[in-house]
């Protein structure tokens, strides 16, 4: 799915991202300002709109196989495909959690959560285009991925910032700190199996999506931490476990 979407509409009106939509209006997407020292969200009447009539299903992965943005085809069970579901699933937990976030003291989250979700796109796009790719050097380009490392930096600055002020433990963590830092947890250990499935991929992607994504469960971790202080919702510690 993820890469019929891409084929059909990514990269033709905007750039670095577009958010994959089935309706009428396409869904936020990334754009990074001027001065390079912000990341924003397009609202939806900002974004090109594509037609209605695009069908979800093809029959074309009937027979258990499924197309590259290159046009290769493979069978689904393919190390791509399962980088790429990985990634997807990650994509649909932060959606989970940005709905925990609503109206909460820790909705200001929501922004920084739906550009990830954009740039999981354009890490998915990467995965999907493998660099050694014969002939498709164009479609190569169109799909690298953070070249100067603004993104990777970027979290490394939002990591930073939500850290000022969390309660310090000597202890280890606990998933924990009510419906969305919990959530984030959950995501940011799928973050983690998405990381581990591009290493197979390591010589056929960008360098700067694996730090990327190594870079974002860092992030993940932080930020279920402070959703759950701005929620006021203690976290647990682990605690060793005495026999009676």
């Amino acid at each position: 799915m993820f890469v019929r979407s891409f084929a059909a509409r990514s990269r033709q009106t905007l750039t670095p991202a577009i958010c994959r939509s089935f309706g009428t209006k396409s869904t936020s997407a990334l754009r990074r300002s001027d001065n390079r020292g912000k990341i924003t969200i397009k609202a939806p009447e900002e974004v090109k709109s594509y037609p209605a009539t695009i069908k979800v299903y093809t029959r074309t992965g009937d027979k258990g196989t499924s197309s590259l943005f290159t046009g290769e085809r493979r069978s689904k069970d393919d190390a791509v495909f399962e980088a790429l579901g990985n990634t997807d699933e990650l994509s649909s937990m932060l959606g989970l959690a940005i709905a925990y976030l609503q109206a909460t003291p820790a909705d200001t989250l929501i922004s920084r959560l739906e550009a990830i979700q954009c740039l999981l796109q354009d890490v998915g796009s990467n995965v999907a285009t493998p660099l050694n790719t014969e002939k498709q050097t164009s479609k190569v380009r169109r799909t690298r991925f953070d070249p100067d490392g603004y993104h990777c930096k970027q979290l490394e600055v939002w990591i930073d910032e939500l850290s000022e002020g969390l309660p310090v433990h000597r202890s280890f963590i606990l998933p924990s700190g009510g419906l969305a830092a919990s959530t984030l947890h959950v995501a940011r250990t799928v973050c983690r199996r998405a990381e581990r499935s591009l290493i197979p991929l390591k010589d056929d992607v960008d360098k700067e999506t694996l730090m990327f994504v190594n870079r974002l469960s860092d992030f993940l971790f932080v930020a279920a931490r402070w959703a759950a202080m701005k929620q006021n919702v203690s976290e647990r510690i682990y605690v060793r476990q005495q026999v009676e």
